[in-house]
């Protein structure tokens, strides 16, 4: 096995380690958008998925975190509140890197059946397509500039 064959294959383990499930998966992209405290974390994630992440899967996950070197902590409480917010460390963002890389071919996979190609500029339209027909053919564009651009032949 050459050297960068052992690395993306101690990459691809550490990944796995890491990610278990969705849930945690979405834990790394609330800690990608920036610091955040763990019930922050719970409330977005109820409103963007609409299930509910539970402490016992968060605050285990997020020490597994920190103690690789991918999130720091920083008690940011007021009053008798306690506020520990979670930020990713350099570690953690290079994680965050590779990460996403390697669902992005998965994600791309996902969405290409719903992507339309402009036939004027070749753009790919996953929503709100603008659509003409054209010699009795319905085509889409990515905008109503690229259908006239299209039909003139400009």
């Amino acid at each position: 096995m050459s050297k960068s064959e052992d690395s993306q294959s101690k990459q691809a383990s550490e990944l796995q380690e890491i990610l278990s499930d969705f849930s945690q998966f979405y834990i790394v992209i609330m800690l990608n958008e920036g610091p955040i405290h763990g019930y922050g974390m719970i409330r977005a994630f109820k409103q963007r998925t609409g299930k509910t992440l539970s402490a016992g899967t968060l605050y285990p996950f997020l020490q597994n975190l920190e103690s690789k070197g991918f999130v720091s902590k920083k008690d940011e409480s007021t009053g008798k509140r306690p506020k520990i917010v979670y930020s990713l460390t350099r570690k953690g963002r290079s994680f965050c890197d590779r990460l996403f890389k390697r669902f992005q071919s998965i994600t791309v996979s996902a969405l290409e059946p719903s992507l339309e190609t402009c036939a004027s500029c070749g753009a790919k339209v996953y929503e709100g397509a603008h659509h003409e027909k054209v010699d009795g053919v319905e085509l889409a564009f990515c905008c109503v500039h690229c259908a006239k651009a299209f039909i003139t032949g400009q």
